[in-house]
């Protein structure tokens, strides 16, 4: 493979290797720092990021507020905390070289005043915010104001010329590259549009060059693009390299690092990503936020998919065929269910699913009572970790609520996050990935259960391999 040349990122010659920003503390000081250290960009997660006690114990995520907007403001002013913790230990670990970007969730809890905490308290330590999940108009500004690059996280061309229209021209300086996230491809969040099917991936290459055509329209023509999603080896993306259709590029890795002796996640975590096989990650629309995203299928994932398989459309009074009676709830209430829908209710409650509960789009799931207490536990306790939520029914507005019922179909996105990054379960949380992650079984380079050192990681990057 032809030899990566550096490029310019955040005011300085660096590998065009970029650590993808992982949230809930996936990507954090020391494994970003390393990244950095070995020459390329870290990123640590801004999204809650864990803080540290004096005795380098993770402080637990605990709140005290009775109220929704207490525990808000709780978990606005510990994930600042956090991050200036992470942003403290990048600098320190990447020991000069290298940049250190934050990586934040435009669509996450209170994201400007927790983007404002964490830079406010972080000056010179921080080099670069990416930000997606959302359309981040406001993050140009925002980052002018700290005189720091950012790096919005796009997943098509038309996103990028939005944003530039509305906002990004009046900041060109501080756009350090425009981040092409793979909506197929990549891992967590993804950005599909409507008109862009789930089913059916698109190449790429022709996506990158429709985005660098807008980009050169508006003068750009030296902004690098980074490509996400689906990067694995570089030697399978070298047609990238010195392309003048692509331009200057640089290659962001979000599921390699994961099995990294700097990864934070869990040993089960690592031995579970040698363990996949091509088609256990899945494209699903469960999440919140409301966006698709990719995770593992592992239990977790494939008790939602049959929570939302066992439902059924429902009328408060009798309408059409909706003509037969169905008693829901301890008081019995009556709606009216088709009669083939009736019987299959009927069935699922014999199975032991007997808690019928109310979905926002006149539906009925059916859960065990376990699972009912749960979900209605989780949906009581909410942090707003979200600026809306689907699962709760939680807004970042005055009202502090969507106006929608909440919908038990979904999860507590806070709650299996933390859960997953906080201990060995990796079989009942929600977990990320990228498509690509079935290959560190058949790699050679993780033979025999090895996992490389960040440094180690890089040094193969630049190989090809």
């Amino acid at each position: 493979m032809r030899a990566l040349r550096p490029l310019v990122i955040s005011g300085r010659e660096v590998l065009p290797l970029i650590e993808g920003g992982k949230g809930i503390a996936v990507s954090n000081g020391e494994s970003s720092g390393a990244w950095a250290a070995a020459g390329g960009v870290g990123t640590f997660s801004g999204v809650n990021a864990d803080s540290r006690d004096a005795q380098g114990n993770i402080i637990p995520w605990i709140y005290h507020g009775r109220t929704r907007r207490e525990r808000h403001e709780e978990l606005i002013a510990a994930s600042i905390k956090g991050g200036i913790n992470q942003a403290r230990i990048a600098h320190e670990t990447a020991r000069g070289e290298g940049r250190i970007h934050m990586n934040v969730l435009w669509e996450m809890g209170a994201a400007e005043r927790v983007l404002h905490g964490i830079l406010e308290g972080t000056k010179g330590l921080i080099h670069g915010v990416t930000c997606g999940a959302g359309m981040p108009y406001r993050l140009a500004e925002l980052c002018e104001n700290y005189r720091i690059h950012y790096y919005p996280i796009i997943s098509s061309a038309r996103a990028f010329r939005a944003l530039w229209k509305r906002a990004y021209h009046k900041f060109r300086h501080w756009l350090g590259a425009v981040v092409y996230e793979d909506p197929w491809l990549a891992g967590g969040h993804n950005g599909l549009s409507n008109v862009e099917d789930p089913e059916k991936p698109e190449d790429p290459f022709p996506r990158l060059r429709e985005l660098r055509k807008v980009m050169n329209e508006v003068g750009l023509t030296e902004t690098p693009i980074i490509m996400a999603g689906g990067v694995w080896y570089l030697r399978e993306w070298e047609h990238y390299l010195d392309n003048p259709e692509i331009g200057n590029i640089a290659f962001q890795f979000g599921t390699r690092p994961l099995l990294t002796r700097e990864s934070p996640i869990s040993e089960a975590w690592k031995r579970k990503l040698m363990t996949l096989k091509e088609g256990d990650i899945w494209l699903n629309r469960f999440s919140p936020t409301g966006f698709y995203s990719s995770a593992v299928k592992n239990p977790f994932l494939m008790d939602l998919k049959a929570r939302s398989e066992r439902q059924v459309a429902y009328q408060s009074h009798a309408v059409a065929d909706h003509d037969t009676a169905f008693k829901v709830g301890a008081r019995g209430r009556e709606v009216f269910l088709t009669a083939h829908d009736a019987e299959r209710a009927h069935g699922w409650v014999a199975e032991g699913f007997t808690e019928a509960m109310r979905t926002p789009d006149s539906t009925l799931i059916f859960v065990d009572p376990p699972t009912a207490m749960t979900i209605h536990k989780d949906q009581v306790d909410c942090m707003g970790c979200l600026s809306a939520c689907g699962f709760s029914n939680w807004m970042q507005n005055e009202a502090g609520t969507t106006g929608k019922k909440a919908d038990p179909r979904s999860y507590c996105i806070q709650k299996t996050l933390q859960a997953i990054s906080h201990s060995e379960d990796c079989e009942h949380q929600l977990m990320f990935a990228g498509h690509n992650a079935f290959r560190f079984a058949g790699d050679p380079f993780y033979a025999g259960g090895f996992v490389p050192t960040v440094g180690q990681l890089v040094e193969r990057l630049t190989t090809g391999d």
